[in-house]
């Protein structure tokens, strides 16, 4: 069922290419818009970069949170799910997962190349790749329980900012700080287990939670 759940939403997101292009972009114009804005500093850039870089990627990340459920509760097909057989854990990890196919993974496979302006070396890059690696999906995880606590209220989008910015910046601080201690030529390993462990709470907890925020939203 989670393997449906993600071929259907992918499917659904390669029929509305916009909304997928609308993400990605806009996390190229925040990122490229700062070297422009800074100047050719080197030294500069390469202290900003990972701020930046995470950063531009949490925002791009919540553009499509307000995506997740909201057209299938204006269908009716979020309804059916409720009343499956099929655990709604189960429903929203799938649905998790599809929204960190179309919106996280294009973000870490343009990175690198973003990176790039701000003169990062090769093995911050590489760090920095990683680390959106083990990020992005805790984003859209920790994302799914502020989208379903809001559904279908006016001013959703708002609301969804206000309850999940909070829950990301110990995901942005550990990713941003992997890569500056890689580029200080510190080991970056603590960060990655923070990560991962931010990574396995979210796997654990999120589909719960974000179950029990859809039947409170839909009750």
């Amino acid at each position: 069922m989670i393997l449906w759940i993600i071929k259907r939403d992918l499917l659904l997101a390669m029929r509305r290419r916009a909304d997928v292009l609308t993400t990605l972009f806009f996390f190229i114009i925040v990122v490229s818009l700062f070297p422009l804005g800074v100047g050719p500093e080197m030294n500069t850039l390469r202290i900003m970069a990972p701020g930046i870089v995470w950063v531009a990627a949490l925002l791009a990340s919540m553009l499509a949170l307000g995506r997740m459920f909201s057209g299938d509760y204006t269908d009716g097909t979020l309804e059916q799910m409720l009343l499956s057989p099929v655990s709604l854990s189960a429903l929203v990890m799938g649905k998790a997962i599809a929204h960190w196919l179309i919106t996280g993974v294009p973000l870490v496979l343009i990175a690198p190349v973003l990176g790039i302006q701000y003169d990062l070396p090769a093995e911050s890059l590489m760090v920095l790749t990683l680390s959106l690696l083990m990020g992005t999906p805790v984003l859209s995880l920790i994302g799914a329980i502020g989208a379903a606590l809001t559904l279908g209220l006016r001013g959703g989008g708002v609301l969804v900012s206000l309850l999940v910015l909070p829950l990301y910046v110990p995901v942005l601080i550990f990713g941003a700080g992997a890569v500056e201690a890689s580029a200080a030529g510190l080991g970056f390993e603590a960060h990655f287990s923070l990560l991962g462990a931010f990574l396995l709470v979210s796997v654990v907890c999120s589909p719960w939670a974000t179950a029990a925020s859809l039947r409170i939203s839909m009750g």
